[in-house]
């Protein structure tokens, strides 16, 4: 058991949530704000994901940063169609990634198999038929720029997990009104 089960479950028996919610704030900030993406080009949305590299698009300032070992990664960006053959490899890729891991379907084809389900028998309807899948982006190929609001909304995701078990914490999604001057 590592020692953030033991921490999640020792701090749940405290009465009052102030510690665990501090915990948690912190926690999934450093998680957020410090994605190691492991890219997963397998077709055509290869190109987007490698172009979402350029300095244009700067990854860097969200705190994405690629990284081509799955021990060392976060978030596995899955780009472009998946085959039969193809799938125990990106399984047993996603099952060497330590947790906490999540993954993001990027194109069409990764989300529901594309054009190309209907043509051949060997295309799989959706990375989400064998992966949990966090966050979709839709298009063909999709922008670079749609791919940065994926990791935006993992990281708004990311922020309301919690450490005990099969909960989530509750976040104020709304930006606090402006104030008046008298």
């Amino acid at each position: 058991m590592a020692l953030v089960d033991r921490l999640g479950s020792a701090l749940e028996s405290i009465p009052s949530g102030i510690i665990l919610a501090s915990l948690d704030s912190l926690s999934n900030w450093a998680k957020g704000h410090s994605l190691w993406a492991m890219p997963m080009g397998t077709a055509c949305c290869a190109m987007e994901l490698i172009a979402a590299s350029f300095n244009k698009f700067d990854f860097d300032r969200h705190g994405t940063f690629p990284r081509p070992d799955p021990r060392h990664t976060d978030v596995m960006i899955v780009a472009g169609t998946i085959t039969y053959k193809m799938q125990p490899a990106v399984q047993r890729l996603y099952e060497q990634m330590p947790d906490p891991k999540w993954v993001i379907a990027m194109g069409n084809c990764t989300v529901n198999g594309g054009i190309f389900h209907y043509d051949t028998y060997s295309v799989v309807r959706g990375i989400d038929t064998f992966l949990p899948v966090d966050i979709y982006v839709a298009g063909c190929p999709p922008r670079p720029e749609a791919l940065q609001d994926a990791v935006l909304q993992l990281r708004e995701k990311i922020r309301t997990e919690s450490f005990g078990p099969n909960t989530e914490r509750a976040v104020d999604w709304l930006l606090p009104e402006s104030r008046e001057r008298s």
